[in-house]
């Protein structure tokens, strides 16, 4: 199976349970592979056989900030099934970074695989 990829986009929204997290906007990066076949793609040089990489990360942004979920876990679940669902891609590798999370680390998240992933 052929990946798309995007990595580390990032991009400011509203992710926490403390109260100042829920004011504030913090920013989040994000890594993704996209399971497809880039062969349709390839053969015509035809966007629209494939995953547009930038309308996803575009709806990736859009998705997150209207969510303003509390936890990592719950976006990533959340945000597995728009883009199945907006998309139709039928596998991925979805970690989100969150970096201002622990002072003392460059950055905690979560990391999930969903679907026809190999």
């Amino acid at each position: 199976m052929d990946k798309i990829f995007i990595n580390q986009l990032c991009f400011d929204c509203i992710i926490g349970i403390y109260a100042r997290e829920r004011v504030e906007p913090q920013p989040l990066l994000i890594d993704l592979e996209m399971a497809c076949d880039i062969r349709p793609a390839a053969e015509n040089n035809d966007l629209n056989a494939s995953l547009n990489y930038a309308a996803i990360s575009d709806s990736i942004i859009s998705f997150c900030q209207q969510a303003q979920a509390e936890l990592l876990e719950t976006l990533a679940e959340q945000l597995w099934a728009h883009l199945k669902s907006e998309f139709g891609i039928s596998g991925i590798k979805l970690t989100i970074h969150k970096p201002n999370a622990v002072p003392e680390a460059n950055s905690v998240g979560v990391s999930i695989v969903r679907g026809e992933f190999s």
